[in-house]
């Protein structure tokens, strides 16, 4: 009986693991045609940072999650659905030609190499963030929805314990850090854009889980803040 229930997950898994594998060729593709070189070394760390935080994911999460982050499910959010493309397909779609243009074309200054390992620390940082904070939250879904079908409930361990929404705190770490990692001013711009849709997107959000999450309210007393420490 284990076999075969073990079975579907190890299929499921090594499906998630191409998957992820495939998201990150495109994710380099885009970024090296941009660059119009694949002499980048700032580039590949980058790809090299992004493969290694979506290999994690797939080893470290429960497949199920995985199901759940993957297509749209019943019962979300039908506005969210342009902010959640927005913040996770369009604006890094924008900051990967704006920085591979970059590159190519030579718009910025020459970046000190401190900044640009300082972007690889934060880029990584990030991604640790977020796959902790999807580790601890089983319904962490890429669309709000209420989950009842899976027994919905709020969570308190881990990093929400600091503040309420650690995943969008790492996404944006992960977002600011882009341009820095890969040298590029220019690409502050669709960052800085993308950025402040995420922050609107937290405040609707936790709107919601506030208005139809059981002991959501409760949670937000005990937790004050929803995506930085000390300050929102």
């Amino acid at each position: 009986m284990a076999e075969a229930a073990a079975s579907p997950n190890h299929r499921r898994r090594l499906r998630n693991i191409l998957l992820s594998f495939l998201a990150t060729l495109i994710f380099a593709a885009i970024l090296l045609v941009s660059a119009g070189s694949l002499a980048w070394f700032w580039g590949w760390m980058v790809i090299g940072v992004m493969l290694a935080a979506n290999m994690a994911g797939v080893l470290i999460l429960d497949p199920g999650l995985m199901d759940e982050r993957t297509g749209l499910k019943s019962g979300h959010k039908r506005w969210d659905v342009p902010l959640a493309t927005l913040v996770g397909r369009l604006g890094p779609l924008a900051m990967s030609i704006t920085s591979g243009l970059d590159f190519r074309f030579g718009w910025s200054e020459p970046f000190p190499t401190w900044l640009a390992v300082l972007g690889l620390v934060l880029l990584a940082f990030g991604n640790v963030l977020a796959l902790w904070a999807m580790r601890e939250n089983q319904f962490f879904s890429s669309v709000i929805r209420i989950q009842e079908e899976r027994g919905h409930h709020v969570i308190v361990t881990g990093p929400y314990r600091m503040v309420r929404h650690p995943g969008y705190l790492g996404s944006a770490v992960v977002l600011l850090a882009f341009p820095f990692a890969l040298t590029s001013y220019w690409a502050l711009m669709p960052t800085a854009a993308t950025i402040l849709i995420s922050v609107v997107r937290t405040a609707l959000e936790d709107s919601t889980l506030r208005k139809e999450l059981e002991g959501y309210p409760q949670y937000a007393q005990m937790v004050r803040y929803r995506l930085v420490p000390g300050v929102w």
